[in-house]
């Protein structure tokens, strides 16, 4: 069954939506992400280690949303070319329920699995 495109203006709203979201979260996580501050006379030890592993969770994070932005616009970019979900690999359908889910999925279920 084929998407049909009510559903992909639909998928390209969510996109849009989410990749609009991931930009606010990077713009307000940026600053959790600089460089701690090591002076001990200002900071605690215990307090420089909090902030030294809060700061790379935010890296972390950080790092993660770009990966997922990147996604949601190779998704958006598939949408304009007309093989939004399509498998990359075996080029059936992906379901609609698995897209409603994660709506970057380049996989079908079975080739998923068959990768894990």
């Amino acid at each position: 069954m084929e998407l049909s495109e009510n559903d992909l203006q639909e998928f390209k709203r969510l996109l849009l939506k989410l990749k609009s979201d991931f930009i606010s979260a990077s713009e307000t996580g940026q600053q959790a992400e600089e460089v701690v501050e090591l002076d001990q006379a200002r900071v605690g030890r215990l307090s420089r280690m909090d902030a030294m592993q809060a700061q790379a969770m935010s890296v972390e994070t950080g790092r993660r949303r770009r990966l997922h932005l990147v996604a949601i616009e190779k998704a958006l970019e598939r949408i304009e070319a007309g093989d939004y979900g399509e498998c990359l690999e075996c080029g059936e359908v992906i379901p609609p329920g698995r897209l409603e889910v994660n709506p970057t999925a380049t996989l079908c279920i079975s080739c998923a699995e068959a990768l894990e």
